[in-house]
């Protein structure tokens, strides 16, 4: 049988390359798209790190916020490989500051980098899961987007926004075999948060029920589940994985 291709987003960050990895091991061809400011060698160190551990990812390059580069990424995966099935939005950023201080820049770069860009990734593979019956796109958002951050105005609004995407889109391609969803991680030990001076970490740490940060391999998980074919009867939900830091 054909193997099922997954496409992620921010496939060779942290995040992303656990879903990258996951995926794999579920039996996808899984490609890692990547942007990182055009700088290939980065990518290209990802893929021998996924490789020297027994991961054949493939890569595929293109600017998220820009329309003709996500088209462009698509169509070369289509001839490469084939239809998309599974598209995970990973790719993203951050810039923040307070509403006071922040510049038009600081908006318009998260904006296109965090919601624009799910847009175009999403209206570039709809149609074909729409005619071949079947896909699965997965969009990853963020605690920060359900309960807001300070200083994180342009954040919070690109990862709610998101959401409220997925829940038009879902009933939009239900009846044909799509399904879309929503996952907010909470804080997950990355090399961003392990970062943080350590008395912030244990601060943040404190406000997590469950008593840790997540792991890249807790969304993984969760990606998993809602990629596979079983899971055809959950669509526009939201899936809050972040230890309760935020119940509702």
């Amino acid at each position: 049988m054909t193997k099922r291709i997954a496409l992620v987003t921010g496939g060779t960050g942290g995040i992303g390359s656990a879903i990258c990895k996951k995926l794999a091991d579920d039996g996808y061809q899984v490609i890692a798209g990547y942007y990182s400011g055009g700088k290939h060698e980065k990518a290209q160190k990802f893929q021998e790190e996924m490789a020297k551990e027994g991961y054949e990812i493939a890569l595929a390059f293109g600017n998220i916020t820009e329309w003709d580069s996500c088209e462009a990424c698509v169509e070369g995966i289509k001839s490469d490989f084939g239809t998309i099935d599974v598209l995970v939005n990973n790719g993203g950023i951050t810039r923040d500051s307070t509403l006071k201080k922040m510049s038009q820049d600081q908006w318009v770069d998260v904006i296109n980098t965090d919601l624009t860009s799910v847009f175009y990734m999403t209206r570039m593979v709809v149609n074909d899961m729409i005619n071949q019956g079947y896909g699965r796109i997965i969009n990853i958002s963020s605690v920060n987007g359900e309960k807001g951050q300070f200083g994180q105005a342009n954040y919070s609004a690109a990862k709610a926004g998101m959401h409220g995407f997925t829940k038009a889109v879902a009933q939009e391609v239900a009846s044909k075999g799509v399904t879309v969803n929503t996952i907010s991680p909470g804080y997950i030990a990355t090399s961003m948060i392990m970062e943080v001076p350590e008395e912030i970490r244990d601060g943040i740490r404190k406000g997590i029920p469950v008593g840790r940060f997540g792991t890249p391999e807790d969304i993984a998980r969760v990606v998993s589940f809602l990629a596979h074919e079983d899971a055809g009867f959950i669509t526009g939900t939201n899936v809050s994985a972040n230890g309760g830091q935020y119940m509702h």
